[in-house]
């Protein structure tokens, strides 16, 4: 079992940190990437791609293309995890329905804007349906 985070930038470490502080806290494996869907969409593809993961937290501010990104490679569970980014329109409103209002065929979970806590404690939950085991 593991769950792979990804961020489209490095400024989004901090909030997903605080996802990966709680897969920890429930022993759960993880990988933490930076990858961009815009800027570096062929290493994102081989990151997916080549996985061995059964959940993905995809984190991303703005135009938050980096989940949708990740749904149309995978058919593996995608959580969107909106943050407020510096130029962020709506304190990250901009990034939350970029993500909750992608089109059909691209599912994708979203959480709330920097709620990165909700985003692990939903895919450990996901993670439970596979491994009844984990606590």
């Amino acid at each position: 079992m593991k769950v792979v985070i990804v961020c489209g930038s490095k400024s989004d470490e901090p909030i997903a940190q605080q996802a990966i502080d709680v897969l920890k806290e429930n022993n759960v494996p993880y990988e933490f990437h930076i990858s961009s869907a815009h800027r570096e969409a062929e290493k994102t593809r081989e990151l997916v791609k080549n996985s061995d993961a059964d959940v993905f937290i995809a984190v991303a501010g703005l135009s938050a293309a980096l989940p949708g990104f990740v749904a149309a490679l995978t058919d593996k569970p995608v959580i969107g995890l909106p943050i407020r980014a510096e130029k962020s329109v709506g304190n990250g409103l901009d990034a939350l329905l970029s993500i909750a209002q992608l089109p059909p065929g691209c599912p994708v979970g979203c959480v709330g804007v920097d709620n990165a806590k909700n985003a692990a404690l939903l895919a450990v939950r996901i993670l439970r349906l596979k491994y009844p085991e984990l606590k």
